[in-house]
């Protein structure tokens, strides 16, 4: 009996040591995979500052993401989350389609950035798209990386997000142009299993939606009509400073008339 009693107290002690050094690697895991494959799908600088593990329950706690601009905006980023909370189905990890039980996104800041004919994260958006028809990392079509394993989000959250609105028009970002941008809830994002790539397209097009909605635009441009800046002022604005500073400075203004008609919806 002695002898099964210390067989069996092997075993426990094997799938506790196996289940303790599995876990406990997930989070270095999580975070090479955000500042590996990130740039990779977004074509932009990602970086993640560092991610909690909660050892025993499979949740972790990803710190300090940041999400840069892609090349030819002038704000510092896109986007920056002080904390994202990831429940990871732990048993899904060892299979093709990992499982994460809920993501969910807390106090996100985004800078809206537009140029004359589109604007940073519908940029964004077009490099995810891109590189989900390359394959990307989800080890289909011609990327290799990941070794194939596809992804399912059962719940994603994003609430208490806030949209600045970067425009190259002195004073603006100074004066605090911003709008809240309404809560996110999707459902079984990637059902079925998707590359990674896919299933954070999914997401990010329903962000640049909201983004983008009446809800956010109508109060950007009720706090820009605040300061003055409508269409006719500006206009006004622009052709006399131009006379003032010279042909460089009117073209100058000129693009900045036209980012405000597009935000305007003009």
């Amino acid at each position: 009996m002695k002898k099964w009693i210390i067989v069996g107290a092997v075993v426990v002690i094997a799938i506790v040591v196996f289940l303790f050094l599995g876990i406990s690697n997930l989070g270095p895991l999580m975070k090479n995979a955000v500042n590996t494959y990130g740039p990779r799908m977004t074509h932009t600088e990602v970086r993640l500052g560092d991610v909690g593990l909660s050892l025993f329950s499979g949740q972790a706690t990803l710190k300090d993401l940041y999400l840069g601009n892609p090349k030819g905006f002038k704000s510092p980023e896109a986007m920056k989350v002080g904390s994202i909370h990831v429940d990871v189905d732990e048993r899904s990890l060892t299979g093709d389609t990992i499982i994460i039980d809920k993501i969910e996104v807390l106090g996100p800041e985004l800078t809206y950035e537009k140029t004359a004919r589109t604007d940073n994260f519908q940029t964004i958006l077009k490099n995810l798209k891109s590189t989900t028809g390359e394959g990307g990392p989800s080890g289909k079509g011609t990327g290799k990386e990941g070794d194939g394993k596809q992804l399912l989000v059962r719940d994603f959250i994003l609430k208490g997000g806030k949209v600045n609105l970067a425009l190259s028009l002195p004073g603006l970002v100074e004066k605090g142009i911003s709008a809240s941008l309404p809560d996110i809830h999707l459902k079984d994002v990637g059902k079925g299993g998707a590359p990674p790539s896919e299933v954070f397209e999914q997401i990010f097009a329903a962000l640049y939606g909201e983004m983008t909605s009446p809800t956010v635009t109508n109060h950007l441009n009720q706090e820009l009509k605040a300061l003055g800046l409508d269409m006719g002022s500006l206009g006004e604005g622009v052709r006399k400073k131009a006379e003032a500073v010279g042909e460089s400075a009117k073209e100058e203004l000129e693009a900045v008339t036209d980012k405000m008609k597009g935000l305007l919806g003009k």
